[in-house]
């Protein structure tokens, strides 16, 4: 058997700090061969203690938030201030986003994130998925063009296709939506920044959510579209609301009616009587 010089090398040095050791102290042979075992032993246990710090430092690093700065890109090069999506334009250059959607895809929310950390990945997380989809298809006339002719909600939709995976599991849109979001979070205002890719829809921010801005973002989101005639029409005469606010009514009026809630963002006071319908809802593609 022929040793490793390195580890020859390795001993020698130990030897060496062992007889220097021994002489300073007048130590005996003997024990000198109990330190050496000793001495191999602490190298042993430095091994484990390396080793052990380097995969703690490796699932630290795999544990911190994901940066949305690649989503900040796409969405400040190929949305207007209108909210719109050059989408014929992202599906040629569509680099940033798929490079951005592999980091969601490899770095699932921890334990160890803060909630709006971990909500501000869920929320990019549907925004660029949606945007993956309809570069897909895309050209396409409205995201409900995408799958079968007939569609059945949370069965056959575009919402229902299972295209994402995230650390090893299959989600759909709905999944992340109803699942994930409304299911954890108890938070309304997520509904004015999840973008489904329809004119109807609110805005598409121009730029990512991030979690030291959440709660400003999502209230500006509101105000947004609150104030948005052709999503929102309200005047002191007459009120007509989107549909979301008839299809999620009960998100927003778990803890006040749902005057109570418009009047946080709304641009004018409704009085809590006032009597609402809904708008049409225009599920054309929110196109450039």
């Amino acid at each position: 058997m022929v040793n490793n010089p390195k580890s020859i090398r390795f001993d020698i040095k130990y030897d060496q700090i062992l007889i220097s050791v021994g002489n300073f102290l007048q130590l005996k042979p003997v024990y000198l061969l109990t330190m050496k075992k000793h001495f191999f032993r602490c190298k042993i246990i430095t091994l484990i203690i390396i080793v052990s710090v380097a995969k703690l430092s490796a699932q630290s690093d795999d544990s911190r938030p994901v940066s949305h700065y690649l989503f900040d890109k796409v969405l400040k090069e190929y949305v207007d201030d209108n909210g719109m999506v050059d989408y014929s334009s992202l599906k040629a250059n569509n680099g940033q986003l798929i490079e951005y959607l592999n980091l969601l895809e490899n770095n699932s929310p921890r334990a160890s994130w803060s909630r709006n950390e971990e909500l501000a990945y869920w929320i990019n997380a549907y925004n660029a998925f949606t945007l993956k989809l309809i570069i897909d298809y895309y050209p396409v006339k409205s995201i409900k063009d995408i799958g079968s002719t007939i569609q059945i909600p949370f069965v056959n939709t575009p919402w229902d296709i299972e295209f994402i995976h995230i650390d090893g599991k299959e989600y759909s849109l709905n999944n992340i939506e109803h699942g994930i979001i409304r299911k954890k979070f108890n938070e309304p205002r997520i509904h004015f920044a999840l973008v489904c890719a329809a004119k109807s829809c609110p805005e598409l921010r121009r730029e990512a959510y991030i979690p030291n801005m959440l709660d400003e973002q999502l209230s500006d989101q509101a105000k947004e579209f609150l104030g948005d005639s052709s999503k929102n029409y309200i005047t002191e005469s007459k009120i007509k609301l989107s549909k979301l606010f008839q299809w999620y009514g009960a998100d927003f009026t778990k803890k006040m009616t749902l005057s109570e809630y418009l009047n946080q963002y709304a641009p004018i006071h409704i009085p809590k009587k006032a009597k609402k319908t809904f708008m049409d809802y225009d599920w054309a593609l929110n196109q450039q």
